[in-house]
C-alpha cells in the first residue's frame, strides 16, 4: 500500500488515541469529525489501488475472449497481365499484428484468415480459381481498413473470372440463350427465348408471356378467317 494510505491509519490512529482521553463534547465532536474525514480519503485511496492493480487483468481478461467465426463472401477485384488482387474490406484490420492476418496458397486456391478482429476471426475460402497461381510469390497484406491478396498468376493471361466455377456458369448462359442467325428463323427464336422465359420466371412472367402468346394466336386466327 502506498506511504500516504499509512500516514493515513497512522493519523486516525493517533486521533483515536486523543479521542479517547477527551473530556470534553467539543473536542470529542472536533476529533471524531477529523477522524472521519481521513478514513473517507483513507478508504478512497485504498479503491484507488484496488482499481489500478486490476485493470491489466481487465485487458488479458478482454484479449482472451472468445471469438466469433465469420465466413467473408465479399470481396473486390482486379488484374494485371501478371497479378490478380481481391481486396476484402474489414474496419481497423490495419491495427492488427501482422501475425494476426494470413495466407495459405495452393495452384489453385487460397485460405485468408484474419484473427482476434473486433472478437471475431474471419476467413475466406476461395477454391477452383480460374488460372494456376505461384505460391511462391503470392502474398497477403494490410492497408487502412482493407486487406489485400495478390494472386500472381503462373502464365500471363487475362482471367475472365476469379474461379473456373463462375467461369463455367457465364458459358452455360451463353451457350443456352437462343441464337439469331442470318439463315435462322428469327421466329422459332423468338419462341424459343419466349419458352426458356416461361419456364424459369416467376408467375408474373408467365402470366404476361401466357397472355402474349394468347393475343397472337388470336391474331393469327383473325388473319386467316379473313381468307376463308
Amino acid at each position: 500500500m502506498s506511504t500516504k494510505a499509512d500516514e493515513l491509519k497512522l493519523d486516525i490512529e493517533e486521533f483515536n488515541s486523543l479521542l479517547q482521553k477527551a473530556n470534553r463534547q467539543k473536542s470529542k465532536d472536533v476529533l471524531s469529525l477529523e477522524i472521519r474525514k481521513l478514513q473517507t480519503e483513507l478508504a478512497r485511496l485504498i479503491e484507488e489501488n484496488q482499481i489500478s492493480q486490476t485493470k491489466p487483468a481487465v485487458a488479458v481478461s478482454n484479449s482472451s475472449q472468445k471469438c466469433y467465426e465469420v465466413k467473408l463472401n465479399n470481396y473486390g477485384w482486379d488484374q494485371t497481365n501478371t497479378t490478380v488482387k481481391l481486396y476484402v474490406t474489414l474496419k481497423d484490420v490495419h491495427q492488427l499484428a501482422k501475425e494476426a492476418v494470413t495466407c495459405n496458397f495452393t495452384e489453385k486456391s487460397f485460405d485468408l484468415h484474419i484473427l482476434g478482429l473486433n472478437n471475431k476471426n474471419y476467413s475466406l475460402t476461395i477454391n477452383n480459381l480460374c488460372e494456376d497461381i505461384d505460391t511462391d510469390k503470392s502474398s497477403v497484406r494490410t492497408k487502412a481498413d482493407m486487406v489485400i491478396v495478390s494472386l500472381i498468376k503462373k502464365v500471363a493471361k487475362h482471367w475472365s473470372h476469379v474461379t473456373s466455377v463462375e467461369k463455367r456458369i457465364k458459358e452455360s448462359k451463353t451457350s443456352s440463350a437462343p441464337d439469331i442467325s442470318e439463315d435462322g428463323d428469327p421466329g422459332t427464336s423468338l419462341m424459343n427465348l419466349m419458352k426458356k422465359m416461361y419456364q424459369e420466371g416467376d408467375d408474373e412472367i408467365k402470366k404476361t408471356i401466357a397472355k402474349a402468346w394468347t393475343e397472337t394466336q388470336e391474331k393469327k386466327a383473325v388473319g386467316l378467317s379473313d381468307y376463308s
